[in-house]
């Protein structure tokens, strides 16, 4: 049985996502996951990472290349742009 404790035990706080995000803002498309979680500012455990990695992926904030390098892909001026133009909208 599954204590609330253990589910919780690897969920990620605001600011450990945040310092994750800026960390891959920062040096995008240098790193494959592995290599990333060892080079952060901060260390944390690799299931935590993992939680925080699924959640920017499902948010369309990151993507990984053909090789498997981690890059930051979520743009909100240019969504903005495209998202304004009349002829782009879905009918």
């Amino acid at each position: 049985m599954t204590t609330t404790a253990n589910r919780a035990d690897h969920s990620p706080r605001l600011d450990t996502i945040l310092m994750v995000e800026e960390f891959i803002k920062e040096n995008s498309g240098e790193y494959k996951k592995t290599e990333l979680w060892n080079n952060l500012p901060k260390k944390m455990m690799y299931q935590t990472f993992m939680k925080i990695i699924d959640y920017l992926i499902s948010s369309n904030k990151i993507g990984a290349d053909a090789e498997g390098y981690i890059i930051w892909i979520y743009n909100p001026e240019l969504y903005k742009k495209y998202a304004a133009r009349e002829d782009l909208r879905i009918r």
